[in-house]
């Protein structure tokens, strides 16, 4: 399987994260690049660096507004005296219709929803190439290629249309289905990361256009608690366009893959003409963030289900944090999407 990644991605280097009160290591490190790459080699795959797309197709999902905030909170934020190296909020507001505040301070907090997303200094051109590496793979599959790994990093799927949370800060699986469906493709985004793809449901939750479906662990009590919920169908003409599968902490293969068949079925009933999966690697059973029970071979049963469609698929990069396997999850995937 063919392969896209950018080496400006290497430039976004958070250190840390608030957790239960406590600052914590950022487990969205750098090093995540060398161990996916790495499990990608082992599943045969040549990695080919993205081209620039330019901002056009990251505009058509994301507010003009929030791009500029990316782009320049940083150089803003150091101008504050006794600013921290990272961008991270101290005030949030209780609505998204409320006031814009022209404060560098004011802004963080209205455009990231939490602590787990802090901006430095190679932050917006690594979120950037991270965006063009997924319309780079959306390109070789319109080319004609069966299925195609996009190494998107950092990851995109907790951000909505004008807000960055859990590590992410460009929608790259949201963009990348809004090009395919620019170039007259039916795209249904297929969610299976741990956590809700919140901000993916967001953008599209009014659309009919793309169908949105997300395997996660029950937010009830688990990141990011206030979406992913069973009930929430699309609103408007997108009613009926969003699928929840929410799944009780330390589900393991047999019932992750009952519910895969469940959202396979409403991407065939929708009619598409291509997936977007979204490839979380941390509902595995030994993740650092533990909400599953995903085994390394269960990732390979869960890939050959996916292909079993026989629809042209870009894989996107989301989660999936540091352990020794890591790499062998991504292996494992690849392999059994490609049936060896």
């Amino acid at each position: 399987m063919k392969a896209v990644f950018d080496e400006r991605q290497w430039k976004h280097d958070p250190k840390h994260f608030m957790a239960n009160g406590t600052v914590e290591p950022n487990p969205e490190q750098p090093e995540r690049i060398k161990v996916l790459t790495h499990g990608a080699g082992e599943a045969g795959s040549e990695f080919v660096s993205p081209e620039d797309h330019g901002a056009g197709l990251i505009g058509a999902i994301h507010s003009p507004e929030y791009l500029i905030f990316l782009e320049t909170i940083h150089t803003r934020w150091k101008r504050i005296e006794g600013a921290s190296d990272e961008v991270i909020p101290n005030i949030h507001p209780d609505r998204r219709s409320a006031s814009y505040p022209r404060s560098a301070v004011g802004q963080a907090g209205f455009h990231q929803a939490d602590t787990a997303c802090p901006i430095a200094a190679g932050t917006w051109e690594a979120a950037y190439w991270s965006a063009q590496t997924a319309l780079t793979g959306a390109d070789m599959v319109l080319g004609g290629e069966r299925a195609v790994y996009a190494l998107s990093r950092p990851p995109g799927h907790h951000a909505f249309g004008d807000l960055a949370g859990g590590f992410c800060f460009l929608n790259n699986s949201a963009i990348a289905a809004e090009h395919f469906n620019r170039a007259g493709k039916r795209a249904a985004i297929l969610d299976v990361d741990v956590h809700h793809g919140n901000g993916t449901q967001g953008i599209f939750y009014e659309r009919d256009d793309v169908l949105t479906v997300s395997i996660h662990a029950d937010p009830v009590r688990f990141y990011p608690f206030f979406w992913g919920h069973e009930h929430e169908r699309g609103e408007g003409r997108g009613r009926g366009y969003n699928l929840n599968l929410p799944l009780s902490r330390g589900t393991g293969d047999a019932d992750y893959l009952k519910a895969l068949e469940t959202a396979l079925a409403r991407i065939r009933a929708f009619g598409a003409d291509v997936i977007v999966v979204a490839l979380g690697l941390d509902a595995y059973e030994k993740d650092p963030l533990k909400g599953l029970a995903v085994t390394t071979p269960g990732f390979a049963k869960i890939a050959e289900a996916i292909a079993g469609v026989g629809l042209p698929t870009l894989l996107v990069q989301e989660g999936g944090y540091l352990s020794k396997e890591l790499g062998q999850n991504l292996t494992s995937f690849l392999k059994g999407f490609e049936g060896k």
